[in-house]
């Protein structure tokens, strides 16, 4: 997902947010800092929300099951993949993929898994924590296999091979 579609798919929740939130328009634009002629402007989707706000919402609402259930995901780690564009999310313990993931490939400890709404990749450890995450498959097969040639090496200088 582009960082556009992203814009687009976030400003299209943001009123059903806020109601599930149960806040007004008027607090709303106070937790955003947005003026509540901008707000009214996105949520007639007459104009689309910009970056900043889209980030400030994620990270505000990242506990939203609306939004989460709209992205798969954690929304911000969602926006640091998009921000990041090369995948390089910091190592992160996550759920483990119990809820919108499908399990793609295994080596060694690391797992490669796919986002069932959003179509990107991750690879979890043993212990569930992030080593990548990224939209495009064939980097993700690369680093699955890189990680698991990484851990087999350091297995064996480990056993004095």
């Amino acid at each position: 997902m582009e960082r556009e579609e992203f814009i687009h798919l976030i400003s299209e929740k943001m009123k059903l947010v806020r109601t599930e939130q149960s806040f007004s328009q008027d607090k709303m634009c106070e937790i955003l800092g947005i003026s509540k002629k901008t707000l009214v402007q996105i949520e007639k989707r007459r104009t689309e929300a910009n970056w900043t706000t889209v980030v400030a919402f994620c990270a505000l609402f990242k506990h939203s099951q609306l939004l989460m259930s709209s992205i798969g995901d954690d929304p911000v780690d969602f926006v640091r993949l998009i921000a990041s564009k090369n995948g390089g999310t910091p190592k992160e313990k996550t759920m483990g993929g119990k809820i919108w993931w499908k399990e793609m490939d295994y080596r060694g400890d690391f797992r490669l898994q796919q986002n069932l709404i959003s179509n990107h990749y991750r690879i979890l450890d043993q212990y569930d924590y992030r080593w990548h995450s990224s939209f495009n498959k064939e980097e993700s097969v690369s680093r699955l296999i890189e990680l698991q040639e990484l851990e087999t090496f350091e297995g064996e200088i480990g056993r004095g091979i």
